[in-house]
């Protein structure tokens, strides 16, 4: 699927904890990179413990602050970007659809003129519930590329979902485990410590492994303009990745 690499580009990302946060200083490099007007909004209402030290891109100077804040203060004042996020939990249609809702640019110089972002959500988060609200956002939009990582101890999946002129292109994942919006769980404003603490089975390797997936993606998008992985599913035990080709990719491989 071909993507254009002359229009804005806007990411959103829910999540800025174990898979994230070590997303998201490769995406403030690529971002950096691109030679067209850049957005990257981080969304998160946690605050860095203690324990996140093991495993999440975070360092004791960082504790009791917000993660959206630390991560999108941090690297975007190395790239020189502009630092956007958002330090609660995203958890209502409306204020996923809002921050979705692509801007239209009209710069003076004539290929930007009355141009519309192309938007990226990133759903870094370790429930269910963030998942099927991402789903409905995705099903309600008109366009939109929609990155879902999930992943426990030593497995997980990325899922990348495309919506074209409200046509779903690439199944998102509730669509491709449609056990996810099936689950009953809770965001994590409704979650106890106790709660939160036994819903988090990762590991370090697990969410590097996740990030780097996710990275990968974006960065075929907007570097290449192309996105041929559907889903990849990953093993950090055997160290093996499987990925889910699209048609097309599959037809030339023939």
């Amino acid at each position: 699927m071909k993507f254009p690499l002359d229009v804005p580009v806007k990411i959103v990302q829910l999540g800025a904890g174990g898979t994230g946060a070590h997303a998201a200083p490769h995406l403030y490099r690529l971002l950096y990179s691109l030679d067209r007007p850049v957005r990257y909004v981080l969304c998160d209402g946690d605050k860095v413990e203690p324990k996140n030290l093991i495993r999440q891109n975070f360092a004791p100077m960082d504790l009791e602050e917000n993660k959206a804040k630390v991560i999108s203060e941090r690297y975007s004042t190395v790239f020189g970007m502009e630092t956007e996020y958002v330090s609660s939990f995203v958890e209502d249609l409306d204020t996923l659809m809002e921050l979705i809702t692509p801007n239209t640019w009209a710069e003076k110089h004539y290929r930007w003129n009355h141009v519309s972002e192309m938007v990226i959500l990133l759903g870094c988060v370790d429930n269910n519930k963030s998942r099927q609200l991402c789903h409905q956002a995705f099903m309600k939009s008109k366009d939109l590329i929609y990155i879902d990582s999930g992943n426990e101890e030593i497995t997980g999946q990325i899922v990348c979902g495309v919506r074209r002129n409200h046509h779903t292109m690439s199944k998102p994942v509730g669509s491709a485990y449609p056990g996810v919006l099936k689950t009953e769980d809770k965001f994590p404003s409704e979650m106890s410590c106790a709660e939160a603490a036994q819903a988090d089975p990762q590991s370090m390797a697990a969410n590097i492994t996740a990030a780097t997936a996710m990275v990968d993606m974006v960065y075929n998008i907007l570097a290449h303009g192309e996105c041929v992985t559907r889903q990849t599913i990953f093993s950090t035990r055997t160290v093996q990745m499987q990925t889910v080709v699209s048609k097309s990719q599959r037809r030339k491989a023939a």
